[in-house]
C-alpha cells in the first residue's frame, strides 16, 4: 500500500532522488525544498518526468517557523528530516556561533518540526503505523578529525531518535535513522568549503592549505567518493517500510569500521 511522506531537503541530493524513485515505487510525496528557486526547478522536472499525480514540491525553510507551522499541518504517513548542513573544521578553533547555527539546523529545528508533527498525530487520533526517519551519519557514530561539529549534530540526532523510539513505541509510532557513508552527491564536497569563509592564517593555528590537503587527500579515496546509487536505492527501500532495522548504515563495509572503532574506544589511552 503506497505511503504519504513528507522529505524535508527534497529538492536535491538524496532526498530529491529517493523522492523520485519511491513516486515511482507507487507512494506520494510531498517533497520540500528550502528556497522557492528550488521549488520551481524540482516542479518542472517533476512534470517532465510524468510524475506530477505522486511528487507535490513546497517550500519548507526551517528556519521559517511559519513554514514550520505549515508543514505540521499537512497530513502524510512519514516524516522523513533529511536537510541538514555541515560545519567541518578543527573544534577547537571554529567560532562558536557557528557552531550554534550548525545545531540549529540539524537538531533543534527538525526537532521543532518532528514535535509538531508527533504531538498532532497523537492529538487527532492518527498515530499508529507512522514513523519518522532522520538521515544521520556515518559520523553519527565516530568522530574523525576536523569534522567535530557536524558529526556532533549527528552524535544529538541519534540520541534523540534513541530516546524517541522508546518514548513513542507505546503510540505505535516507529522511529529510524539512516546513516550514509561519504557518497558523492556534492554535499560532503561543499561542506568541505564551509571552514575556508573563516580561517584565517594570520589569526589560526591550523593553516587553510593543511586542511585543504586533508580533505582532498580523503575525498580521493574510495571511501571518500562512493557510488551514491547504492544508498539511493536502499533509502527507497527503507523510507517507506513498515519494518526493518533502527539504525541503517550504508554500505556494510563501513558499519563494519564503525563496529570495530566503537569497541576500540573502549580501550583507547589518552
Amino acid at each position: 500500500m503506497g505511503k504519504t511522506i513528507l522529505i524535508t531537503g527534497g529538492g536535491s541530493g538524496f532526498g530529491k532522488a529517493a523522492a523520485i524513485g519511491m513516486a515511482r515505487n507507487g507512494h506520494n510525496i510531498i517533497a520540500t525544498c528550502q528556497v522557492s528557486p528550488m521549488v520551481t526547478a524540482m516542479r518542472e522536472e517533476v512534470t517532465k518526468l510524468d510524475l506530477g499525480r505522486r511528487i507535490r514540491v513546497e517550500r519548507l525553510d526551517l528556519t521559517d517557523p511559519y513554514d514550520i507551522k505549515q508543514a505540521q499541518g499537512w497530513d502524510f504517513d512519514v516524516l522523513w528530516n533529511n536537510a541538514g548542513q555541515g560545519e567541518p573544521g578543527p573544534v577547537w578553533e571554529i567560532p562558536v556561533d557557528i557552531v550554534r547555527r550548525n545545531f540549529e539546523m540539524n537538531v533543534f529545528l527538525p526537532l521543532t518540526l518532528t514535535q509538531g508533527v508527533i504531538q498532532r498525530w497523537i492529538r487527532e487520533g492518527k498515530h499508529h503505523g507512522k514513523k519518522v526517519v532522520f538521515t544521520s551519519s556515518m559520523g553519527g557514530l565516530f568522530t574523525p578529525a576536523n569534522w567535530g561539529t557536524y558529526v556532533s549534530t549527528k552524535h544529538a540526532l541519534e540520541s534523540i531518535a534513541e530516546a524517541l523510539q522508546q518514548e513513542l513505541a507505546a503510540y505505535g509510532i516507529k522511529i529510524q535513522t539512516i546513516n550514509p557513508g561519504a557518497y558523492y552527491t556534492g554535499y560532503n564536497e561543499t561542506m568541505a568549503d564551509n571552514p575556508f569563509r573563516w580561517m584565517d592564517d594570520s589569526k589560526n593555528f591550523t593553516k587553510r592549505a593543511d586542511l585543504r590537503k586533508g580533505f582532498d587527500d580523503f575525498f580521493a579515496t574510495p571511501e571518500g567518493k562512493m557510488d551514491a546509487q547504492e544508498m539511493i536505492d536502499r533509502m527507497i527501500e527503507i523510507v517507506p517500510a513498515d519494518t526493518g532495522k533502527f539504525r541503517n548504515v550504508c554500505p556494510k563495509v563501513i558499519e563494519d569500521m564503525l563496529k570495530d572503532h566503537q569497541l576500540k574506544a573502549w580501550e583507547a589511552q589518552i
